[in-house]
């Protein structure tokens, strides 16, 4: 197990979130927070990154105006964006940060942003996932 993935675990530990599954050959954790909106959210030591990741919805055909609004939500967010999987039918959050010199304020910036844009996006995201047939 990597230094990284320790420093990792001890951070997660000290924030108010609850590890659902842990994969140390993979040295990733999914963890939540349901108040939070915080839902399988994917923490991955990917070298010397970690990448955070959470599936917000999936979508219809997303339209220009969809895409338009998402790009709109991503310039509000305070760390992190919303992004779409290689399908482009699948809305996710991703945030990135180095775990070289990590911190329990980045980590938890992070994570709050993503609580911060469900607690205000809240009523388009349900409709956008509503009209693809899947809230996450």
């Amino acid at each position: 197990m990597s230094h990284s993935f320790d420093t990792l675990k001890s951070l997660v530990q000290q924030l108010p979130l609850t590890v659902l599954e842990e994969h140390a050959d993979e040295q990733m954790l999914i963890v939540e927070a349901p108040t939070s909106g915080i839902h399988n959210l994917v923490l991955d030591c990917e070298d010397d990154i970690l990448v955070i990741e959470q599936v917000i919805a999936k979508l219809a055909q997303p339209d220009a105006d969809c895409l338009r609004t998402l790009l709109q939500i991503n310039r509000e967010t305070v760390h992190g964006a919303l992004c779409l999987d290689e399908t482009g039918r699948t809305l996710i959050f991703r945030d990135t940060l180095q775990l070289e010199n990590i911190d329990l304020n980045e980590l938890e910036g992070s994570i709050n942003a993503l609580s911060l844009m469900l607690a205000e996006h809240a009523d388009q995201l349900i409709t956008y996932a509503r009209q693809g047939g899947d809230v996450a």
